[in-house]
C-alpha cells in the first residue's frame, strides 16, 4: 500500500504548509499531544516545523480536521487566519502589495495561488459584480471546512490591507455545511450579512467598483520584479493531474443536498458525455453509483460527529427524500443506525447523548 502511495507521489497536490504549521503551533500552545494526530494525517514533525517542506494536501486537510476536533475548535480556519502577519504569504503577498489596484492584486492571486497551494485553484472574474472563486483540484473537496475557511478569511483580510478600506462582501457561498458563523462583531463585520453554506460553489463576491480601489503601497518596479519571479516559479511547477474519481466527488457534493445527482448532470459539469465518464471511472475500478455511494457514507460520518445537527437534516444533506432510507443506507454501510453511530462518537468524546 505505501509503495502504491509513493508511486503516486508525483500527481499529489501538495502546499506550502503553512496552515499546518499554524495549526501545530497553536495544539502545541495548547498542550496536545500531536505525536498521534501528526501520525493519524501521514505527516511528520519535520514537516510540521520546517518553513521549507511542501505538505501533502489532503494531509494538511486531515491535519487541520485532527487539531480541530482535539482542540473543540470548530471554526479552526478561521482562528488561525484571523491573526497571521500577511506578509508569512512571501512572494504571493508582495507581489499583491505592489499591484497597482485591488483587481490587478486580485488577478495575481488568481495566477499564482498555486504556488502556494496547488489543490486549491482560484479564479477572478469581473462582471456585474467582482468575484474570487475557489475550486479543488485532485483533492476531495468535502472532506475540507478549515482550509476553505482559513482562505476566505486571508482574502477578505488582504483586500482590506492592501486598500485601507473597510470592505465587506456582498455575498460570500461555501460548498460545505455550516448553520453559523463565529457569533463575534469582528467576524460579522469582516464576512458581512449574506454568507450561505451548503452551495454548489465556494466564491466571495464584492461590488464591481471595488476592483479600482487603488492599493496602499503600489510599486511598479517591484511589482514587475515579483511577477518575473512568480512565473519564473510557476514554470518549474510540473502539470499534475488527478483522477476521476475526486473530480466526480468534487462535483457531486454540491449537489447532494437538491436530491440524487445523474451521471447526465456531472458529465455536463466535467466537460464530457456520460459515456466517456463512466468509461474513465470504470479505468479506476469504479462507476458512478459506487463513487456516490462511498462519498454519501463519508459525508454522513461527517456530519454525525456534528452534534446540533438533527439527523433528519443530516438525510436531506446526503440527498435522501426520506429518514427512513438514510437508515437503511447507513445499516448497509455499517450494520448500525445513524442514532447509535452519533452516540458512540459522543461517547468517545466524553459527552452525553444528545
Amino acid at each position: 500500500m505505501r509503495r502504491k502511495k509513493q508511486s503516486r507521489l508525483g500527481q499529489v497536490p501538495t502546499a506550502n504548509g503553512g496552515i499546518t504549521r499554524a495549526a501545530y503551533d497553536l495544539a502545541s500552545r495548547a498542550d496536545i499531544k500531536l505525536e498521534p494526530l501528526l501520525k493519524a494525517a501521514g505527516l511528520t514533525v519535520g514537516q510540521a516545523t520546517s518553513a521549507d517542506a511542501r505538505i501533502d494536501v489532503e494531509r494538511q486537510i486531515t491535519f487541520l480536521n485532527l487539531v480541530a476536533q482535539s482542540l473543540r475548535d470548530e471554526f479552526l480556519g478561521i482562528r488561525l487566519a484571523t491573526p497571521i502577519d500577511l506578509r508569512e504569504l512571501g512572494l504571493l503577498y508582495y507581489v499583491m502589495a505592489s499591484s497597482e489596484t485591488l483587481g490587478d492584486a486580485l488577478r495575481r492571486v488568481s495566477r499564482y495561488s498555486t504556488l502556494q497551494n496547488e489543490g486549491v485553484h482560484i479564479t477572478y472574474r469581473e462582471g456585474k459584480d467582482l468575484s474570487v472563486s475557489f475550486e479543488y483540484f485532485g483533492v476531495a473537496r468535502q472532506a475540507d471546512r478549515h482550509q476553505i475557511e482559513f482562505f476566505v478569511t486571508l482574502v477578505l483580510r488582504i483586500c482590506r490591507e492592501l486598500t485601507g478600506l473597510d470592505l465587506t462582501p456582498s455575498r460570500i457561498r461555501l460548498v460545505h455545511h455550516r448553520a453559523r458563523l463565529p457569533p463575534t462583531p469582528t467576524i460579522g463585520k469582516l464576512f458581512g450579512g449574506d454568507v450561505r453554506f451548503d452551495c454548489r460553489v465556494d466564491d466571495i463576491t464584492f461590488p464591481k467598483s471595488v476592483a479600482r480601489a487603488p492599493v496602499l503601497r503600489a510599486d511598479p518596479y517591484l511589482n514587475l520584479l515579483t511577477v518575473r519571479y512568480c512565473d519564473e516559479a510557476l514554470a518549474q511547477r510540473p502539470h499534475r493531474s488527478t483522477a476521476w474519481r475526486l473530480k466526480v466527488e468534487n462535483a457531486m457534493a454540491p449537489l447532494l443536498p437538491h436530491g440524487r445527482p445523474q451521471i447526465e448532470e456531472i458529465s455536463k459539469r466535467l466537460g464530457v458525455s456520460p459515456r466517456t465518464l463512466a468509461r474513465r471511472l470504470a479505468s479506476e475500478k469504479t462507476n458512478f453509483n459506487a463513487v456516490l455511494d462511498t462519498l454519501r457514507r463519508d459525508l454522513a460520518e461527517r456530519y454525525l460527529q456534528e452534534r446540533n445537527v438533527p439527523i433528519s437534516e443530516v438525510a436531506w444533506l446526503l440527498g435522501y427524500q426520506e429518514p427512513s432510507a438514510f437508515n437503511h443506507a447507513f445499516r448497509r454501510w455499517t450494520g448500525t443506525t445513524p442514532k447509535r453511530a452519533r452516540a458512540a462518537v459522543g461517547r468517545r468524546a466524553g459527552l452525553q447523548p444528545a
